[in-house]
């Protein structure tokens, strides 16, 4: 176990999480319960975590609580957070194994305390709780719930790490295998799913859930009566044949469809989840210990962080970005359109700004099925329960629909979300410009067009801005914000202002063809596409990326965005750099014969090639191998970062990672495109060097 001076030289800027202990008289017990309380000193917006100071500090409280012979220890946290795992920032400060077994072990010593504890221990899980949080939790003998816990999971698969102090052990042994792989797999590889209160209660993570109004208070009695045998708590049986091998199976089903195979915490997650059939804690500890040495020293798991970091901190202080004061209130959007994309932009909108909403279009049927599937949306989410009777009435009618363009005389802010052809989107912004005031800011949802064009002919093109959203609108996060030649800071400030307000994570974008995600989509499937068109089959070229683990195929991803919508793209790329991005002519009779999919699937879920379109598309004499046709994708794509790069078209290599986490769906535990190419040489091949420098992605050299 570390020493505090150890510990303070292993991560000296730790945001240190103090453990206090207390004792607390409590009515029906003798002697006092020894109460544990976790806290960083930060409010719930900086939750308490599990670094090498924070440990030494809950290894001496424990300590303390012992000395003291009392009738129970309970730990609990801060108000609304319980804890939330290791403080991942430390992990980046790490070059040496050694240091990362010594952390590694230092976790499993002090959480072992309470587990082994001749004293019951008790959890008091009163908010959110992960990770290390959870491990902690499951180390105590009994835990309480609160009711109003807002996250309960255990994530670490989904960063490329696996839960290694005492989750793969604790959890199926307690739980069941099943469940546990559940909770350590699939929900943290279904973009981090948590569990909900009721949901840990009936997978028996906790023993009672309470409510969250006088939670502690609750625990205290609760804790009285277990200790006084008046109640006892279940556990199930742990069925280590049949069922755990059933279990291990679908776990390793669950991550070669999510990784491929190509996250090394996850295959390690495996390999513990069956040595915990075991239930040997020497055993299983010391495989988890060095398993996350191993782990800790890779680059694909400091990648995976580097995601981490991207999505909690970049995206909140986007690079480039006005300063926020500049920013003009919005108090009425209008939207012109009236299709799916609109009416998905018009309720996130009424959702999140809660100001009125108006729709427009070229007749009244379209105007009503716009509004209309807005209404029936807001009464889904009444019937579900996420909005009440009287906020859903509410919502409805702050959205609304007229054929006139003078319904935007009264907006602060108008997107159009028209047909994609420049031509079309400047008549509609000159219309607009008509009933608007000089200071209303003109948004546009464009893929691939330029905003500058957009604005040439208005007579305050300085209010112009590309807002591209990505589909569905109320899920995907990113929000691509483009500036134009002659957008102004106001403008801007104002559009980041309005993505923050509807939660989406925004990256400011020059104006260049079809920005980022987009631009790097559409040269990433132009080359399979090209491959395909030499004379590679559908299926060695669709299965080539398999390795990458991508969430899915390149044919089965154009199916998805719409071979009408590629091929539109893919045109509007050509015009700009036909020396890298071709446009085929098996898709244009592909498109023309009212195609969007290449693969048919059978009643068992088995792919084939639909023999129309075999028979439609004309193949070269020169097929690739799937290692050439990854190849050529992969350095396609590190060619085209550094053209973007080079041309400003973001701030830092960092944006191009956080557009294609968020925007092209790129694997978390991967890193982001660039330091995979990076660690796979591609960078180096293509460019002469690589794009992040040492350490910033990758394990720091000693």
């Amino acid at each position: 176990m570390l020493t505090q001076e150890q510990a303070v030289a292993a991560f000296p800027d730790e945001v240190v999480t103090h453990a206090v202990t207390r004792l607390i008289k409590v009515p029906g017990l003798d002697k006092p319960v020894a109460f544990i309380t976790i806290d960083n000193g930060h409010d719930h917006t900086r939750p308490s975590t599990f670094g090498p100071q924070s440990l030494v500090s809950l290894n001496a409280a424990f300590d303390v609580a012992v000395a003291a012979e009392p009738a129970a220890i309970a730990v609990t946290g801060k108000p609304f957070i319980f804890a939330v795992g290791a403080d991942l920032s430390g992990v980046e400060q790490i070059a040496e194994r050694q240091r990362a077994l010594d952390i590694a072990q230092t976790g499993h010593d002090v959480f072992r305390r309470f587990t082994e504890s001749d004293i019951p221990t008790f959890a008091f899980v009163n908010g959110a709780v992960m990770g290390g949080g959870l491990e902690l939790a499951l180390s105590c003998h009994y835990r309480t719930l609160s009711s109003g816990a807002a996250a309960i999971a255990l994530p670490e698969v989904f960063l490329g790490l696996f839960p290694g102090w005492g989750g793969t052990q604790l959890l199926p042994n307690l739980i069941g295998p099943d469940a546990a792989v559940t909770v350590i797999f699939e929900n943290a590889l279904s973009q981090n799913r948590m569990l909900k209160p009721k949901q840990a209660l009936e997978l028996g993570i906790t023993d009672a859930l309470l409510d969250s109004a006088d939670f502690l208070e609750q625990s205290l009695l609760w804790l009285s009566k277990v200790v006084n045998g008046e109640i006892t708590p279940t556990r199930r049986e742990i069925d280590r044949g049949a069922e755990w091998d059933a279990a291990v199976e679908r776990a390793k089903t669950i991550v070669h469809g999510k990784t491929k195979g190509a996250s090394p915490g996850a295959n390690k997650a495996i390999e513990l989840l069956e040595l915990a059939r075991e239930n040997d804690l020497d055993r299983g500890y010391a495989a988890e210990t060095e398993a996350l040495a191993d782990v800790l020293m890779t680059d694909t798991l400091r990648a995976g962080l580097y995601s981490f970091n991207l999505v909690q901190k970049r995206a909140k202080k986007p690079a480039g970005a006005p300063d926020k004061s500049l920013a003009r209130a919005v108090t009425k959007v209008g939207i012109v359109g009236a299709g799916l994309m609109a009416s998905q932009m018009a309720l996130l909108f009424a959702r999140q700004l809660k100001v009125p909403v108006v729709l427009t279009d070229i007749d009244q049927a379209r105007v009503d099925k716009g509004v209309g599937y807005v209404h029936t949306e807001i009464d889904k989410l009444a019937a579900k329960g996420r909005v009440s009777p009287d906020g859903a009435n509410r919502l409805k009618a702050l959205v609304s629909g007229s054929l006139d363009k003078a319904a935007f005389s009264d907006a602060d802010f108008v997107i159009e979300a028209v047909f994609e052809e420049l031509g079309v989107k400047q008549t509609v912004f000159a219309e607009v410009e008509e009933h608007v005031s000089a200071e209303c800011v003109l948004a546009t949802n464009t893929s691939s067009l330029s905003i500058t064009d957009m604005a040439s002919k208005l007579k305050h093109p300085e209010r112009v801005v590309g807002f591209h959203f990505f589909n569905p609108v109320a899920v995907m996060p990113l929000l691509e914000i483009v500036r134009a030649d002659r957008t102004d800071d106001a403008t801007l400030a104002t559009a980041f202002a309005v993505g923050k307000a509807l939660r989406k994570s925004s990256v400011l974008v020059k104006d260049a063809p079809a920005f980022v995600v987009n631009r790097l989509l559409t040269r990433f499937m132009g080359e399979v596409v090209q491959s395909i068109d030499e004379g590679t089959p559908f299926e060695v070229a669709d299965n080539a990326l398999e390795p990458l683990g991508l969430p899915m195929s390149p044919l089965v991803l154009l199916q998805l965005v719409g071979a009408p919508v590629a091929l539109h793209v893919a045109e509007t790329m050509n015009r700009a750099f036909p020396d890298r991005f071709g446009v085929s002519d098996n898709m244009k009779k592909f498109v023309a014969a009212g195609k969007n999919a290449v693969w048919t699937w059978d009643a068992s879920g088995k792919p084939s090639v639909d023999p129309e379109v075999q028979a439609l598309w004309e193949f070269g004499d020169a097929p690739l191998t799937t290692d050439q046709v990854r190849a050529r994708a992969l350095e396609g794509l590190a060619e085209e970062i550094r053209i973007m790069l080079d041309e400003g078209v973001v701030a830092e290599a960092q944006d191009i990672d956080l557009c294609m986490i968020l925007g092209g769906g790129w694997p978390f535990w991967l890193g982001g495109i660039t330091p995979f190419l990076d660690r796979e040489g591609i960078s180096e091949k293509v460019n002469g060097k690589p794009f992040l420098a040492p350490g910033v992605a990758s394990v720091p050299t000693a």
